[in-house]
């Protein structure tokens, strides 16, 4: 039963890459570059791989996020690659699905070396409260009757239960013009609430987080 699984989960989650602009309240403050590459071993659908660079500011102040999560075939989290550039100094993450549903993480900085297991079981999502493209798996499962989801958040050190939901096909605004696009949303967490909005193709297009009053919109095709 799991090749069939695996063979539909890969024709419905899109490779893709794309620019979004981050905005608190009207003001640009940062930029993230991100791509969604699907892999393969022997022609066989082997789960995928999100990476991203985030900045935030400008100059000697700014600061970069640049994880990349690999995800099996089953959406479950295998493993993290994370950079860190910080006016602070630079920090590396590492972090690796093992046995008993344990994810290990190390924590490289110049000075030391710390490392944390975190519960990890099926369907946990990683996420960062910086880099925005990490909740596109959340938008893989989505169903329309909301479903508790588990959530680490590798970077802060800490773990959430968050609640995710596909609202169907709803209107919004994309770079000040009207959009009609799927709808998720994502509660619960310090965040409280997160709307995800992709197009019809699957490719994410908006993040909002009014608690934050943020919003991260992809920037037109050039």
């Amino acid at each position: 039963m799991l090749f069939p699984l695996v063979c539909a989960l890969a024709l419905q989650i899109p490779g893709d890459e794309g620019t979004l602009v981050l905005r608190e309240d009207t003001a640009v403050v940062g930029q993230e570059t991100f791509a969604v590459v699907s892999l393969a071993a022997n022609g066989t659908p082997n789960g995928w791989r999100v990476g991203s660079r985030a900045r935030y500011g400008v100059g000697s102040r700014s600061v970069l996020y640049g994880p990349v999560v690999g995800i099996g075939p089953d959406t479950n989290l295998v493993s993290l690659e994370y950079e860190v550039a910080e006016p602070a100094g630079p920090l590396r993450i590492l972090g690796q699905t093992g046995r008993g549903g344990r994810f290990t993480v190390r924590y490289l900085t110049p000075e030391r070396e710390r490392t944390r297991e975190f519960s990890a079981g099926p369907g946990v999502l990683l996420l960062d409260d910086s880099v925005m493209a990490l909740y596109l798996p959340a938008a893989w499962r989505a169903r329309p009757t909301p479903a508790p989801m588990p959530a680490l958040f590798a970077r802060a050190m800490r773990q959430e239960t968050l609640t995710v939901a596909d609202r169907g096909v709803e209107s919004t605004q994309v770079n000040r013009a009207p959009a009609t696009l799927r709808h998720i949303t994502v509660t619960g967490g310090a965040a409280q609430l997160v709307h995800l909005w992709l197009d019809p193709g699957g490719r994410l297009t908006k993040v909002e987080i009014p608690s934050r009053a943020l919003v991260a919109e992809r920037a037109p095709a050039p």
